[in-house]
This record gives structure tokens, sequence and C-alpha cells, in this order.
């Protein structure tokens, strides 16, 4: 037996023993996706844990991903394989900081990005994923004003098809960023039937050359429901893994290598099993915060949103 093999069998025995759940990002390690229970997006998987209430987590993912878990399942004990793994985006805005932006906009409702700490979530009136940001905008009163944090990339994709004037914060992921139009329109070169996915976490250039601009969840979905047989991925390579895994006949290209995330690489096999025999690193989050950053992700959860994504030229 590999050591891969022997650590798998010692991690799912394990998992078994501790009752847990498995939940991986489309961005991690093919290995990490591999023994998940469960695959998705950040929120697709704190709901996921939510339904379920398993006595423990095990989130393979950053930091607010594991939170927003504690935050929806407060009798699970939540993991995370290393505790290292944060988000540069979230990291982008602290209370302070949004305390701050408030004050300047006192009349003005606050979205924020799932990709945010708790104590952030707790701070803004609703949360947002990358599938419903343009739902959570449509949602609130024309004649309020809109403060978006922290991501600028989405909260401006959002506006533009909401044609609603929003207050950005100058956030962004370091990852996502990377990809350049002269990456597309080298890809376009080398695959000129290849259909382009973009995530609105890119740049504006990049969101406006792409065919479809969608989630992670969503280009899972849109790719094994196109007839098209090729794409061109903008964004975190991982998520190629996921897509080749759920149409195995189909051709996907990233936009490029240098979209990899390291905080998404720090989970692995060993660390799995190292956070299931200790019960550690947990993650928790205070009860005064947790409730109040539920108020935000509840309010979200209530507007809903449009199926997503399609083709901008579709009807």
């Amino acid at each position: 037996m590999s050591r891969e093999s022997n650590l798998v069998k010692q991690v799912k025995g394990l998992k078994e023993d501790r009752k847990a759940v498995i939940l991986a990002h489309n961005y991690q390690l093919p290995e990490v996706q591999d023994i998940a229970d469960f695959v998705g997006d950040s929120l697709g998987l704190a709901r996921r844990a939510a339904e379920l209430q398993p006595d423990v987590i095990l989130f393979c993912g950053v930091h607010f991903m594991a939170e927003t878990a504690a935050i929806l399942c407060p009798n699970s004990t939540v993991l995370m394989p290393d505790s290292n793994a944060g988000c540069p985006m979230a990291n982008m805005i602290n209370v302070r900081q949004l305390k701050n932006l408030k004050a300047k906009h006192h009349q003005a409702v606050v979205v924020c990005y799932v990709n945010s700490s708790a104590a952030v979530k707790a701070e803004s009136d609703y949360c947002c994923t990358s599938s419903n940001a343009s739902s959570v905008m449509e949602a609130i009163p024309e004649d309020r004003q809109i403060v978006f944090v922290p991501d600028k990339y989405l909260g401006s994709w959002a506006a533009r098809q909401t044609s609603r004037k929003v207050i950005l914060w100058e956030g962004y992921c370091p990852t996502h960023v990377r990809i350049l139009p002269e990456h597309i329109l080298a890809q376009k070169k080398k695959h000129p039937k290849a259909l382009v996915l973009a995530h609105p976490e890119c740049l504006t250039e990049v969101s406006e050359m792409a065919d479809v601009v969608t989630s992670t969840s969503g280009m899972v979905r849109f790719c094994r429901e196109s007839p098209a047989a090729e794409f061109i991925i903008a964004t975190e390579i991982g998520i190629l893994h996921q897509l080749k895994t759920n149409s195995p006949k189909k051709q996907f290209y990233p936009a490029t290598e240098l979209a990899d995330c390291p905080n998404m690489k720090l989970n692995n096999l060993e660390k799995m099993l190292w956070a299931l025999e200790d019960m550690s690193p947990q993650v928790t989050v205070p009860g005064e915060i947790a409730e109040r950053a539920k108020l935000a992700i509840d309010q979200m959860v209530s507007i809903g949103w449009k199926r997503e994504p399609a083709m901008k030229n579709s009807s």
C-alpha cells in the first residue's frame, strides 16, 4: 500500500470514529477533494454542514470558511487541518476600518462578501457570495446607498449587473488579479473554440473578456451542462480537478498557472489526519459575534438568488 493510500485509509477510519464530515473547497489539492464528503464553494459547504449538523466538521479551506461553518453549526466541533490557511482578501478589512467607513456613510447598507471575517460580517447588514451579489444588491431599496466590502472587483461586477452605484472598499484577491487580459488572449489564440469562464473576483478587464462570469460552483455546473467541449478557466487552478471530475470528456485550460493560491494548498492528507487525531486546531466564533454575523447571512439566504450562470449574450 502506498503512503498516500495508507493516509487515505487512516483519515477515513478516524472520520468514522469521530462522526465527522469532511468539507473541501473547489481550490483544494486534488487528493483533499477526493477524500472529502462534499466539495463546493465556501457558503455551499457551510450550508451543507448546517443541514447535517454533524458532531465534527473538518473544513479544508481557509479560515473565514471554517468560521462560517462554526456560525451555522454552533453545536459542531469545527476543525481546520492548518490554522495558518488564511485569506489575504479577508484580511484587507477589519472591524475598525469598517466602522470608520460606516461613520462616513451612515445611511448606507453594508454588504459584505462571504470572504470576510466573522467580525466583519457582524458589522454588516447583508452577506453575499460570488453567485448572488447582484441579487442582494437588487433587493436593497434604490434610494439607499450600498457599501460593499472587501472585494472591489466582485462589487463592481455586481454593480454593473444591477446599475447600482456602490461605494467600494479597495480589497481584492491576490490570486485572481494575477490573471491578466494577455493570458486570456494567449489561450484564445491556442484554443479559439474554447469558451472563457471567469470568476467575478478577476480584474474588470478579464471579466469583460469572458463568455461567462460565475462562481466556482457555477463553473462546474455550466461546464457539465454546456454542449461546448473546451473551456478556458480564469480562476484559481484548483478548480480544474473538480471540472475534470464532473466533465471527464471535456477539455479545460487554465488562463494561467500563476493563479495558484498558496493558502488553499496548505491543507493536505497528513494535516487532516493530525487534526482528527488531536481534535485540533478548532475554529470558534464568540457567541455575540456569531449571532450578529448570522443575521447578515440569514438576510442573504432570505433573498435567494437567480440560478447562475448564463452566457452573456443569452436571453
